[in-house]
């Protein structure tokens, strides 16, 4: 069943008397339950797309579906009710969450936003998402500066996940971490999807971590979407030259060598 539908998204962005398209005709579905990776190069309009699809930024022209809702169309209290059901995780933790806010509140705050969870129960509710994410209570009043980038990569899902999302852009969510980190959060979020049945939207200019993690895979280049396909599909038999260049540079580690 599909969750999400983009159809002809497009968004210009103006610099003095320059316009360029960041986002030019853009659609794609996402299932419920599935992840549909955004792959390109840095500048390739991914990272607007996921900003569009969230209403962070507002599209030129274009549609977008969610559970057979108009999100362009949405005002107020009908806004505020689908970000509720849509998340973002951003790539660098950071920035992304305050470093003079206690983890524990800065994981309870979408709650207290949304009114989700009375006051006094916060913290405990921040304690369950942080052991849900593999983050032991010990940290719930620590600082952000105090913790490592995979730590505070954690504590951004925690949050993300606390208002029960259906969807989640992720946004380079691994690219400011180390390789060994990476495949932490990476089986992280492999594993929430499971237990949860989230959807993901996730961006990446890194093609190694889409075999593993998505579903199906759309390649954008100037903004465009250039090829889409399941992701099996895509890795057999890319069709554009533009995608067989970004699969090329996946590192192969070397065979063993002969005895």
């Amino acid at each position: 069943m599909t969750l999400l539908d983009v159809h002809s998204l497009s968004k210009t962005f103006t610099h003095g008397s320059a316009s360029r398209p960041a986002v030019d005709d853009v659609s794609f579905t996402v299932g419920e339950g599935e992840t549909l990776a955004l792959v390109g190069e840095s500048g390739a309009g991914k990272s607007t797309t996921g900003r569009l699809v969230l209403r962070l930024t507002d599209a030129d022209s274009g549609e977008i579906t969610f559970r057979g809702r108009d999100l362009r169309s949405l005002r107020g209290a009908d806004l505020r009710s689908f970000r509720r059901d849509a998340q973002m995780i951003f790539q660098d933790p950071f920035s992304s969450l305050n470093p003079r806010m206690r983890i524990w509140k800065a994981v309870a705050e979408p709650l207290l936003v949304h009114g989700l969870c009375p006051r006094g129960e916060l913290k405990d509710r921040a304690a369950a998402l942080l052991d849900s994410v593999g983050l032991g209570t010990h940290l719930l009043d620590r600082y952000p500066t105090v913790l490592s980038g995979g730590q505070l990569q954690r504590a951004a899902i925690a949050r993300a996940l606390s208002t029960d999302p259906s969807l989640i852009v992720c946004d380079e969510p691994v690219a400011a971490l180390d390789v060994s980190v990476q495949a932490q959060v990476i089986n992280l979020l492999l594993d929430i999807q499971q237990e949860r049945g989230v959807s993901y939207l996730f961006v990446t200019h890194d093609l190694a971590l889409v075999e593993k993690l998505a579903h199906s895979v759309a390649v954008m280049q100037s903004g465009r979407i250039v090829e889409y396909a399941a992701t099996d599909v895509l890795f057999a038999d890319p069709q554009q030259e533009y995608t067989r260049t970004l699969l090329s540079a996946i590192p192969e580690l070397p065979e063993a060598a002969a005895v």
